[in-house]
């Protein structure tokens, strides 16, 4: 028994209905609304009917998002067999760049926070490399996580200037006044490896520790946030800009934040990083919608917002969730995969554990960011769908290192410049142990990239290059792509046997039939 009741499910189930269908063919041309929504929307003049359905405008939508991006290459289309794909407009040749997607919402994984400061919004590394280190080593001998009050002020007492870019092009010697203390470290906690003292490790932080060649690896400044919270930090004031435009202004926890419950909203916070991280996702495609709403809302005449109950005016807050809408959509509990240790005669209980857990955290979403004019995104059906989008149609967010590159750098010195660095940065490598070279995690959805199909022998691949140092979705041709080919990545590992293959795909809801399937069926 369904032990879950959302009320808004109930008295939105048009509006959802309609928010959730997915667009169909381009070739579509009828709407056939059900009795209700006739009744409804009659009022509704027939431009904004064509708005409201986003199916309408998917291809103009899609074309757009192409010339924003650049990628004058590549077309989606309608195929029968899979709904939406991404094909080849020119040739590419084998390593040519097919695709860099900028991603409508992504996230830093809470647990890897700890290991880099990375931009909120772009999600490239930020500070310098001493701050990288000193940071990550400090938090790591504390054992807690990024987000919690410790490393707001960790952050809070490092001085503005360390993280500036230093453009000098002289040597850089500016090691510690006596490198070879940093031999003789001994410190009293740290699992990671051989531990650094304190004040070695809050040297890093300040500044007043400089490694050798660290100017070699400049990274950019430190901007803090808009709304003033200590949790999130950006590579410019662009992208501080952009973040609190898009997603950032409701779920800040700052002095200015526009959430409605700043308490509400550190207890789903809370709850998110305890829990799944995949809330915080969810949580800002809420916002998104929400503050997109609001600023359509704002640039139409006020006789234009016709509106039902909650004021909510359905042709605006379907315009706002278009670029959600283009996404393959099911619910959470019912595709997220079953785990090992879960027998499948136990998998109904586990699937309502995990539906009751969507709605926990939807529950003090809406104490936090609550608006009644879009009260239908606080429906769980919503909420559901929005997270078994990121299930099924997340990237892997990855960002090199710069700290990895610069020991790199370090041990290809010559031999002579090598001995003298290391008596520098060989203690803090101890220090750091395996984990140095760390990248930035996290998941993400793409907006392109999501329409890719799968097949087993794909044309394409995720590979992000050594110039591609942000969190954008970069995809590669493996082999020669001609024009009118579909391009096509592998959703999984495509060197599993076959019998492999099928069953992971199978959480995505389909069985391969690509060449390669067909040929090693048995």
């Amino acid at each position: 028994m369904d032990t879950v009741f959302c009320p808004i499910d109930a008295y939105f189930a048009d509006e959802i209905s309609a928010l959730l269908q997915p667009p169909p063919s381009a070739q579509a041309q009828a709407i056939s609304l059900s009795h209700s929504l006739v009744q409804n929307y009659a009022y509704i003049l027939p431009r904004e009917v064509f708005n409201f359905f986003p199916f309408c405008k998917t291809q103009e939508y899609f074309d757009q998002l192409i010339t924003t991006r650049g990628c004058t290459g590549l077309k989606v289309k309608q195929n029968g067999a899979h709904g939406k794909g991404v094909y080849a407009d020119a040739d590419f040749r084998e390593g040519d760049l097919v695709l860099k997607d900028q991603m409508l919402a992504g996230s830093q994984h809470s647990a890897n926070k700890i290991d880099c400061l990375v931009c909120s919004f772009c999600f490239r590394f930020i500070g310098t490399i001493e701050v990288q280190i000193g940071r990550k080593l400090y938090l790591q001998d504390l054992g807690v996580a990024a987000n919690n009050e410790c490393d707001r002020q960790t952050l809070a007492h490092i001085p503005k200037k360390t993280c500036q870019i230093n453009s000098s092009d002289s040597e850089d010697d500016s090691y510690v006044k006596d490198p070879t203390s940093m031999e003789e470290c001994a410190s009293t906690s740290s699992k990671y490896g051989t531990p650094l003292p304190k004040e070695i490790v809050e040297s890093l932080m300040t500044g007043e520790l400089v490694l050798p060649y660290s100017k070699q690896f400049p990274l950019p400044s430190v901007i803090s946030c808009l709304g003033g919270c200590r949790e999130a930090f950006y590579c410019s004031q662009l992208c501080a800009e952009a973040d609190w435009d898009l997603f950032h202004s409701l779920l800040c926890t700052g002095a200015r934040s526009k959430s409605s419950d700043k308490e509400a909203l550190l207890k789903f916070l809370q709850h998110a990083n305890e829990t799944n991280d995949i809330f915080l996702l969810a949580a800002k495609v809420v916002s998104f919608t929400i503050l997109k709403y609001r600023k359509l809302k704002a640039s139409y005449p006020e006789d234009q917002g016709k509106c039902t109950a909650g004021n909510c005016d359905l042709s605006l807050l379907s315009e706002a969730w278009k670029p959600v809408s283009m996404g393959y959509k099911i619910r959470w509990w019912e595709c997220i995969a079953l785990p090992d240790d879960v027998d499948s005669c136990d998998e109904a209980a586990f699937r309502m554990q995990i539906k009751e857990l969507a709605f926990t955290s939807l529950q003090l979403l809406k104490a936090a960011i609550f608006d009644k004019e879009c009260e239908p995104l606080f429906s769980l059906e919503i909420y559901g769908h929005i997270i078994g989008m990121f299930e099924l149609n997340n990237l892997d967010l990855v960002v090199a290192s710069p700290v990895e590159d610069y020991f790199l750098y370090i041990d290809d010195l010559p031999q002579s410049e090598k001995k003298e660095a290391e008596r520098v940065t060989r203690p803090v490598l101890d220090a750091l142990g395996d984990d140095y070279s760390i990248c930035c995690q996290g998941t993400a959805f793409f907006p392109l990239q999501s329409c890719m199909n799968h097949s087993c022998h794909p044309n394409a691949r995720a590979f992000k290059r050594e110039e591609d140092r942000d969190g954008q979705a970069t995809i590669v041709a493996l082999r020669s792509i001609s024009k009118g080919e579909e391009v096509t990545i592998s959703y999984i590992d495509e060197d599993l046997p076959c019998e492999e293959r099928q069953a992971m795909l199978a959480d995505y809801g389909f069985r391969c039939r690509c060449q390669k399937c067909l040929e090693e069926e048995p």
